[in-house]
């Protein structure tokens, strides 16, 4: 079994714009790693934090931008307001 390095962009916070699927060209943050190839995002609207989507990080464009009031938030309590992951993308995509 090949072991493969993550990727130094993929943690939770981060940006992403969906390539393939119904959400196709929508953003989303990244909420939980799950493996090397598979994280669960969220939009805080259509996708909220109690119901992320589970996505093949192929289907993934890893954008530079890190939400520092998601991750913060994330690792203090383990979960994240919607209105933040709104806020987030909001902030990156004006």
């Amino acid at each position: 079994m090949r072991s493969r390095v993550l990727d130094p962009l993929m943690q939770v916070g981060r940006l992403v714009k969906v390539l393939r699927g119904k959400d196709e060209g929508s953003y989303a943050v990244i909420v939980e790693i799950l493996d090397d190839r598979f994280v669960r995002i969220a939009d805080g609207n259509g996708r909220r934090f109690d119901s992320p989507k589970k996505k093949n990080l192929q289907h993934l464009q890893l954008l530079p931008a890190l939400s520092s009031e998601v991750s913060d938030s994330m690792s203090e309590t383990g979960r994240v307001t919607n209105a933040k992951l709104r806020f987030a993308i909001q902030k990156y995509t004006s």
